[in-house]
């Protein structure tokens, strides 16, 4: 996790910024491509941007949106180590 946009999101959630890289990256075919920044959300939430390289978009999402529902309920349980809630967009 060497960057500074992880190192950004992990200052304010680390555990769900550290999962949310593993899962994406564990999904894309570029997984160097991988971005995850973070920011300040709705009612007070931490919200992590996913940025993926050209043409994975698609295998983040995944059919009808499964895999992306996914990766954001696994997430958010991850930030509930973090003590906070957060919201999950992926950024094309």
């Amino acid at each position: 996790m060497t960057d500074p946009e992880v190192t950004t999101a992990e200052a304010e959630a680390p555990q769900a910024a550290a999962v949310l890289e593993y899962l994406v990256r564990q999904v894309v075919d570029s997984p160097d491509d991988v971005t995850v920044s973070s920011g300040e959300g709705r009612r007070s939430q931490v919200q992590l941007d996913v940025r993926v390289g050209d043409g994975d978009m698609g295998r983040v999402i995944g059919k009808r949106g499964r895999i992306a529902q996914s990766i954001r309920a696994v997430t958010r349980a991850a930030a509930v180590k973090d003590e906070t809630t957060v919201d999950i967009e992926f950024v094309d």
